[in-house]
């Protein structure tokens, strides 16, 4: 019962991964950049993402550009276009799997089965966390390093939007939900190794010594 109640916690986990996955995938504020100037009701707020560039006037005005040369695209905003879809695909893989082989569910067919589907499932919700932790982790060491250097003007300079942090916490909720599953698997599967010990039966000294007995009768 407490790996069934386990199992459903990171089930839940995970869906929680998986839609913030998607989510940070699609939305525009990877980066920030935030040009106030000297009137506030001028105020400028850029933010970069993955597919579009987006641009937000004080006015209430909301301006969206597609990217749509991904060669002309640096290398890291490449890769984590590629990483990010390939993580959520391989969470709604994992989702789907791990639907059929939880204990709660009565799919799957028997327990030696579901406990293969758990275990298929675990990985990859792992393979999905690493997939998004790698490109917010790459997506901000390229914010930081720009933002510390001084041969770039002010202007130019970005923050870490609301886009990398929900890639962050998505990450981390799969690969805990992975590691859930796993080694709930991993333990059933140990608990099935071990083989209670076989019991010898030894005729007893009475039964022998009757059987003695009865053997003298006969001579």
């Amino acid at each position: 019962m407490a790996s069934a109640s386990l199992q459903f916690f990171a089930f839940i986990l995970a869906l929680f991964g998986v839609f913030g996955d998607i989510a940070a995938t699609l939305l525009p504020n990877w980066k920030v950049n935030a040009d106030v100037g000297s009137n506030i009701i001028t105020a400028i707020t850029q933010m970069q993402g993955l597919w579009m560039d987006c641009t937000w006037y004080s006015t209430g005005m909301f301006s969206c550009t597609l990217k749509y040369s991904i060669l002309s695209l640096p290398v890291y905003i490449q890769a984590a276009r590629t990483t990010m879809v390939l993580s959520c695909i391989l969470s709604a893989f994992g989702i789907c799997i791990t639907t059929v082989g939880m204990k709660c569910t009565k799919l799957g067919g028997d327990s030696d089965s579901k406990s293969h589907a758990c275990f298929a499932g675990g990985i990859c919700f792992i393979l999905a966390g690493i997939c998004g932790l790698v490109p917010t982790s790459w997506y901000t060491r390229e914010i930081i390093s720009n933002f510390l250097d001084q041969t770039i003007p002010e202007s130019s300079k970005h923050e870490p939007g609301g886009a990398v942090y929900t890639g962050f916490i998505s990450a981390g909720f799969l690969l805990i939900a992975g590691v859930i599953f796993c080694s709930s698997c991993f333990n059933k599967q140990q608990g099935g190794w071990i083989y209670p010990p076989k019991q010898h039966h030894f005729p007893s000294a009475e039964q022998e010594s009757n059987a003695g007995y009865n053997l003298k009768d006969y001579v």
